[in-house]
Parts: structure tokens; C-alpha cells; sequence
């Protein structure tokens, strides 16, 4: 008998977690594993005694569940999603929804959505974040693909999402065909470049005012109940006070290697692609990459002496500098990952909500803080902004906290810590507010030995010229390209 109101597969700490939370919302669930005994050991476990059916073929998941069809894959990116896709098609009938929740990239999305729109199915591309324990109490949610699947699995996806004060769920349609999936891994990107931000005012805490963990731990206590208010600054707090079996800070015993699963290579990828700018989120890959060097950093700290530190100021006054130069720099990540997205819905047709894509983020996810109201608040004044620095809350936060930046940056630089992300950020900054860069110059280059061409300021944008610098040259120019 067709009971179900959705099915998943793919039961691993995710998986198993969104079924619970469904459960809790009073749908019944179907669900499927490729080794059928995680699926026992689920229904005799955690499941036991709830409206959840095991399942242990696709034929029977997809007998179980009411029409049209509802089925969530929880399963690894890439062959796997693919793999399942070709199981269930012939078990479907038209207007069938298949919902991808992994961390897939989204151009498979694109590609998912017409296939199957090929085939009379509809396809959903959806971002889930909040790791496993905002799988299960409530996770931030950024559906896209085929825009008539979202009134079918709207009702299930707004009561298991996240609610903010006034009890908007952190889920909305975000857009077509791969649309979810890169807000997603965007959200993953700015992840990244938080992530690091944070990593490099504990380093510039550590190494510059020679802070234990604990007077860092009360630091973070006191951030979090200020503008830097979020769930990263939440945790690093927590993280900074546990204490190892032997009394001292576990923190301190953690290899300096960082990993990473790819999302935010493919963010600095897709921002490559586009020409923007993602320089902060571009130094955060950079910067766990080069944590993985772990042997060669070894020998080049033997190798190279470190400038000796010295800092004589105020330590109180100098961590209030920090805590605006934190903010100042998440900033421009946000204003940065913003900037893609607006770049890559003038490049897929997508009708992205801006606004919304904040409120989205503001609970369940791992990006989640006060800050993401002020964004949502700045679209909502002006969902034409074409950059978020240009906000007239955001242009006071950057002034107020410009020398401040300036000085925390200039001080790690001459001490020799390490600071990739907040120093970019405050270059691109600079960059950004500066009418004249020196591109002039780069542009006579490429024309010198290229014949590349360059437009005048003393002519109408889109008329180009080529000089004969040597004099040996013709007057015959490359076509022109743009970087």
C-alpha cells in the first residue's frame, strides 16, 4: 500500500537524521540503503516505533510512497547521484520528483534537470546545511531546479528547515536547475573564508598578544554576544575552553593540516570562470591547502628566521581593533560570494532572491549569525545593490572600522604572522574604492608585446586602439579579449 509521503536513500549520519526530523513533523517515510542491513538496523534502532517503513529494493521504496513520487538521495556527489537516478527511472511515472541533497556541483544539476525533464520526471538540486545535528533539529534548506516540483515538496521542506524569531522557516525556492546547489556551495565558500578569518584572529591572539586559551575562550565569550554574534564564533568559543584528558587545551594538541571536500575549490572555480573577484575565499583554499605542507613547513621554519615578535600596545584596546577588523573582513567575503551569485544568475538566467538567500542562511546552517538580518535588510532596501560595501550600514561598518583594520593588519605583517584572508580582504577594499588602478599600464603591456589593443579615456568605452610601441611593429591588432 502507497503510505509514504517521501522517500530517502542513503541512510549515513545525514540521511538517517532528516528522516528523523520528518518523522517528528508527522510525515511517514520510506527508506531505502544500498546495503539493505543498515536499513534493519535503523528501523530496529533509532527508527523503532516510528511512521518510517524500511524498504530493501527500489522497486518496493517507490510502491511505498504516495503519488507523485517523493524520493531524496543522501548519497556521496558525482557517479553515485547518477547511479540511483538510473535505478529509479524506470520504476516512475511522469511527474515524478527526484531531490538530490548531497553536496553536488551544480552544473550536474543543470544537467540532471533536463535530463529528466526528458524523461516526464521533475529533478530538485537542494543545499542542506547544518551538519548532522541541523539535519535532525532543523537545517537551513536552498532548493532549486524544476520550479513545478517545489509545491509538492514545499510543505515537507518549510516544517523540517530552521525558523527564525518570527517563525520564517530557512527555506525558499532559490531557482532553476542548478540554482540550489550553487547558493549551497556558495554558503560553503564563505564557510570557508569564515572560518579562516576566525583561525587568524586566534593566530594573531596566540602568537602577537601571547594569549592562553582560556583568555581566548573569553574573548570569543564576548564576540559572540556582540555584532560578531554567529554559530563559527559560538563554537571556536567552546572549542577554545575543552580541555584534554590531561587538564590542557585540546586545541593546542590538533595537527595543523586542514582538509577540505571540494566545495570551496569549486566556488574559487566557478568565480575564475565568471571574473569576479573571490579573492578572500580564494586565500581560505589556498590557505588549507598550504596547511597540508606540514613537512615542508617544518624545514622551512628551520630554514628562515621569523621576525621577533614585538607588540607593545594596549592588549584591551588592540583586541577591540580585531574584533572590527574580523568584522570588516567577513564583510567583504559576504559582499564577495554575493557578487558570484549575482554573476552567475546573469549567466544561467536564474531569478535569485537575495534577500531571501539571507534569511535562508540566518538559521540551521553553519554561516549562521545576526549579521545575515543586516544583509537581508540591504537587499530589501535595494534589490538592485550591486554591492553590498555600497549599503549605506555596511558603508558606516567599514569606515568605523577602517583604521582599526589597517592597524591590526600592518602590525601581524610586521611580526610575521600569517594573515591571508583579512589581509586580502582589506586589499580588496582598496581596490574596490580606488577610481584609478594601475590596469592602465597592464592593459599598454599586453598591447606591447600582444597587440591586444586598450581603450582611451579621451574615447567612448568599446572603441579599442593599438600603438606601434617599437616602432618596428604593423598596425595589425589581436582581436580583443577580456580578462
Amino acid at each position: 500500500m502507497s503510505s509514504a509521503d517521501i522517500g530517502l536513500i542513503g541512510l549515513a549520519v545525514m540521511g538517517e537524521n532528516l528522516v528523523l526530523n520528518m518523522e517528528s513533523k508527522g510525515f511517514t517515510v520510506a527508506v531505502f540503503n544500498r546495503t539493505v542491513e543498515k536499513v534493519d538496523s535503523f528501523i530496529n534502532g533509532r527508527a523503532k516505533n516510528k511512521n518510517i517503513i524500511g524498504t530493501h529494493s527500489i522497486k518496493e521504496l517507490v510502491d511505498s510512497l504516495k503519488s507523485p513520487r517523493k524520493i531524496m538521495l543522501m548519497v556521496k556527489a558525482g557517479k553515485a547521484v547518477d547511479d540511483f537516478i538510473d535505478m529509479l527511472i524506470p520504476y516512475l511515472n511522469e511527474g515524478d520528483i527526484i531531490i538530490d541533497g548531497g553536496n553536488s556541483y551544480y552544473p550536474d544539476s543543470i544537467r540532471r534537470t533536463k535530463f529528466l525533464e526528458s524523461k516526464g520526471l521533475l529533478f530538485i538540486g537542494t543545499g542542506v546545511s547544518g551538519g548532522e545535528e541541523g539535519a535532525l533539529k532543523g537545517p537551513s534548506i536552498m532548493p532549486g531546479g524544476n520550479p513545478k516540483a517545489w509545491q509538492y515538496v514545499k510543505p515537507i521542506f518549510q516544517s523540517i528547515a530552521a525558523k527564525v524569531e518570527d517563525g520564517s522557516p530557512c527555506c525558499d525556492w532559490v531557482g532553476e536547475n542548478g540554482a540550489g546547489h550553487f547558493v549551497k556551495m556558495v554558503h560553503n565558500g564563505i564557510e570557508y573564508g569564515d572560518m579562516q578569518l576566525i583561525s587568524e584572529s586566534y593566530q594573531i591572539m596566540k602568537n602577537l598578544l601571547g594569549m592562553s586559551a582560556e583568555e581566548m575562550h573569553q574573548v570569543f565569550n564576548e564576540w559572540n554576544n556582540g555584532e560578531l554574534d554567529s554559530y563559527l564564533i559560538e563554537i571556536t568559543r567552546d572549542i577554545l575552553a575543552f580541555k584534554d584528558t590531561d587538564g590542557n587545551p585540546l586545541v593546542d594538541k590538533i595537527l595543523d593540516t586542514a582538509g577540505q571536500k571540494g566545495t570551496g575549490k569549486w566556488t574559487g572555480i566557478a568565480a575564475l570562470d565568471l571574473g569576479v573577484p573571490l579573492t578572500l575565499i580564494g586565500e581560505a583554499v589556498f590557505g588549507r591547502a598550504l596547511s597540508s605542507f606540514k613537512e615542508e613547513r617544518i624545514e622551512a621554519a628551520k630554514f628562515f628566521k621569523s621576525p621577533k615578535i614585538n607588540f607593545q600596545g594596549d592588549k584591551k584596546s588592540f583586541i577591540k581593533d580585531l574584533e572590527k577588523a574580523l568584522y570588516a573582513s567577513k564583510l567583504v567575503s559576504y559582499a564577495q560570494g554575493y557578487l558570484l551569485m549575482r554573476a552567475a544568475a546573469k549567466e544561467n538566467n536564474w531569478n535569485l532572491n537575495y534577500g531571501g538567500i539571507a534569511l535562508m542562511w540566518r538559521g540551521g546552517c553553519i554561516i549562521r549569525s545576526a549579521f545575515l538580518g543586516k544583509i537581508k535588510e540591504a537587499f530589501d532596501n535595494n534589490p538592485n545593490l550591486s554591492n553590498l560595501l555600497l549599503d549605506p550600514f555596511f558603508k558606516s561598518k567599514i569606515e568605523e572600522a577602517e583604521v582599526s583594520w589597517r592597524r591590526v593588519i600592518s602590525l601581524a605583517v610586521l611580526n610575521g604572522i600569517w594573515i591571508p584572508a583579512m589581509s586580502t580582504a582589506l586589499e580588496y577594499f582598496d581596490g574596490f574604492r580606488n577610481e584609478r588602478l594601475p590596469a592602465n599600464l597592464l592593459q599598454a603591456q599586453r598591447d606591447y608585446f600582444g597587440a591586444h589593443m586598450y581603450e582611451r579615456i579621451d574615447k567612448p568605452r568599446g572603441e579599442f586602439f593599438h600603438t606601434n610601441w617599437t616602432g618596428r611593429g604593423g598596425e595589425t591588432a589581436s582581436s580583443t579579449y577580456n580578462v
